[in-house]
């Protein structure tokens, strides 16, 4: 298991890398990572210019610190994931531009090119639209997120999970420029979706990619 200040350093490093990439600005976007049956979360308000490895949160799944320390304000939707989802070692969430624009839509992101089968399915789900930082946006999170590594959440964002912090931020830049490139094939003209048959083939081949 990989030390906490290694931990940290990497929760740095992705956090950072969220922001070079467009994914966060300001203080909208946060990251955590689990380490056994607790997370290290980014600190509430934290920024791309201020944040540091000390400042990451370490907390319990109720959000309640080691050190006094006020985690992400979405700290339970991070939380609920973790406890949801046992494979999920690493949770990246953000209000990255074309992720905030498909899900003010409330619409899923359908299946317009094969790389949507990399989430998991057929779609990525949207939420509907629940008040953030509450135990009910974190539930409805959990329940988009079924068999899938992202959602979108509705009139908010996205989130994603992985097996690694790496898989997690990768996950999130995708859906971002999946969400882009849906945005301007609707604004080319009709949108042209693949079949069952097709993104059956494509879930079968993501699964035993890289």
């Amino acid at each position: 298991m990989n030390s906490l200040d290694q931990i940290r350093r990497d929760l740095c490093q992705t956090y950072v890398a969220m922001g070079g990439s467009g994914l966060i600005f300001l203080a909208a976007g946060n990251v955590s990572a689990r380490h056994g049956e607790r997370m290290l979360i980014s600190p509430a308000g934290a920024s791309v210019a201020s944040i540091t490895p000390e400042a990451f949160v370490e907390c319990d799944f109720a959000g309640s610190a080691t050190d006094g320390s006020k985690p992400s304000s979405e700290w339970a939707m991070h939380s609920a994931i973790y406890e949801a989802f046992p494979h999920a070692h690493a949770v990246v969430h953000t209000h990255s531009n074309y992720c905030v624009a498909m899900a003010a839509t409330g619409e899923p992101l359908p299946a317009f090119h094969y790389m949507v089968a990399s989430f998991g399915g057929d779609d990525v789900r949207c939420t509907p639209y629940v008040p953030w930082a509450t135990p009910a946006l974190a539930k409805a999170a959990v329940v988009a997120l079924e068999g899938r590594t992202a959602c979108l959440l509705g009139n908010h964002g996205m989130i994603s999970h992985g097996k690694s912090l790496l898989a997690a931020f990768n996950a999130a830049l995708r859906l971002e420029t999946l969400c882009m490139q849906y945005v301007l094939a609707r604004q080319a003209g009709v949108v042209r979706t693949l079949s069952a048959e097709h993104m059956r083939a494509a879930n079968t081949r993501y699964a035993s990619y890289g």
